[in-house]
């Protein structure tokens, strides 16, 4: 017989947030065994998530973990303890991800012939530019109230307070605007790959 699940009671995915969001806060705060804990657990995660995507690439997998961990790792003191964990962590892996991509594409080229010599001599302020309108393209696919909360806080580095009197709106509203914008930019981004 079925178990019919109770509204009330957490999802597997909830408790798996829930708990590597409380390891994280812990290891953020000094705790050494919840740190090597959540890198553990996040590393299970990420394998599985970059397995469904490199089925091509077996191999690749265990690299991209370890490069998504160690960005981890680097960008932790990014991390904004009253966003979702998981969406920033697979943010994190998705662009490691990317630019595997965007590497194995690029060996495959090495074999084509040159159409433009031009295309050796790209800067990075060109790339830089891309990357800019790259991202304007995806914020723009917000509410204005969430794109701005986020560029603000986000890109430009300002406080929440700051941010909350710029737009005239509560530092509550502020909170909730980056952490909806963020959430339906990783759904955005998750249908993409």
């Amino acid at each position: 017989m079925q178990r019919i699940p109770n509204r009330d009671e957490p999802t597997r995915n909830e408790l798996s947030e829930l708990r590597l969001h409380a390891l994280m806060v812990q290891g953020l705060a000094g705790d050494a065994a919840a740190y090597r804990d959540f890198l553990q657990v996040t590393a299970q995660h990420l394998r599985a998530f970059l397995r469904r995507r490199l089925s091509r690439w077996p191999d690749e997998v265990e690299d991209l973990v370890q490069e998504s961990l160690l960005a981890i790792h680097n960008q932790r003191m990014t991390y904004d303890v009253d966003a979702p964990l998981t969406a920033w962590m697979y943010a994190i892996a998705r662009y490691k991800l990317i630019d595997w991509l965007r590497r194995h594409a690029q060996r495959d080229k090495l074999s084509d012939p040159l159409d433009d010599e031009n295309e050796l001599f790209s800067t990075a302020d060109s790339d830089a530019r891309e990357a800019q309108r790259d991202l304007g393209k995806v914020l723009a696919l917000l509410p204005e109230q969430q794109r701005a909360a986020i560029i603000h806080t986000k890109l430009d580095g300002w406080s929440v307070r700051e941010t909350a009197s710029a737009l005239n709106i509560s530092e509550a509203s502020v909170k909730v605007a980056v952490h909806r914008g963020l959430k339906a930019l990783a759904i955005k981004l998750q249908d993409e790959i």
